[in-house]
């Protein structure tokens, strides 16, 4: 167990961006806290994960990585065989096993609605980038943030591409398997639903799981106290001074 205050990286997911994370931030700015809120480029596990990978090997400290949505399976990644990630939280966030895809686990149990939800664009590239559509958002995303800031949150979402949340996860050792995860979510979830959560949570053997009744996908937002909670519980987990 580490005896160094760890940083703390956020890993936003789909549909998100860095800034949904601020209310977070302030929080565990207030206990004083290192905090970096990684811009995600959501275009492949296996290249967001590289670069989640690059950020935390820049940071030169021991770092508890958060991840939220499809950031879940990034940290998963990411994590894995990282001597410096000494702890995980996923918020409201797909925990995989090896070969597992977003897409594979959203249907595991029923519930999620994102698929009606969403919108396909071409890239010049090939393949496709799918987005919430503007009038769904507010309810499939953010059903309990108002009206106003789900409509910002809306214009200035970040879209995924297909081929991302149709990845399985690459490594055959997922980091929750040896690094200490802590889980928190709503019980309101549209996107990934509760059921599915509490299985990935039990799955992983999670050191602590809180559910926020009535709160949506989008916990880091509406719900910032309970989120960083759950991201101090972590650091008090893993770090002896802070127990």
């Amino acid at each position: 167990m580490s005896t160094e205050k760890p940083a703390i990286v956020l890993v936003h997911g789909a549909f998100a961006e860095s800034a949904s994370w601020n209310r977070v931030i302030a929080r565990l700015r207030e206990e004083s806290f290192e905090v970096t809120a990684v811009a995600n480029p959501l275009r492949s596990v296996s290249g967001d994960a590289a670069y989640v990978r690059d950020v935390v090997a820049a940071i030169g400290r021991p770092v508890v990585l958060v991840g939220h949505s499809y950031a879940g399976i990034v940290i998963t990644e990411a994590a894995s065989g990282n001597d410096a990630v000494v702890g995980l939280t996923y918020v409201g966030a797909f925990a995989p096993e090896h070969g597992e895809s977003a897409f594979e686990l959203s249907g595991k149990f029923p519930g999620s609605t994102l698929g009606d939800a969403l919108v396909a664009y071409p890239l010049a590239a090939g393949g496709v980038e799918l987005a919430i559509a503007k009038d769904a958002f507010h309810q499939q995303f953010a059903a309990d943030v108002p009206a106003a800031e789900a409509a910002v949150m809306a214009a200035t979402q970040r879209p995924v591409t297909q081929a991302a949340l149709t990845e399985g996860l690459p490594t055959t050792a997922p980091a929750w398997r040896t690094i200490p995860s802590w889980f928190v979510f709503g019980t309101d979830d549209r996107n990934i639903p509760a059921t599915l959560q509490r299985f990935m949570a039990e799955r992983a053997g999670s050191r602590g799981t809180r559910e926020i009744a009535g709160a949506s996908h989008a916990p880091t937002v509406s719900r910032p106290d309970q989120v960083s909670a759950t991201i101090l519980d972590t650091v008090a987990g893993v770090t002896e001074q802070y127990r």
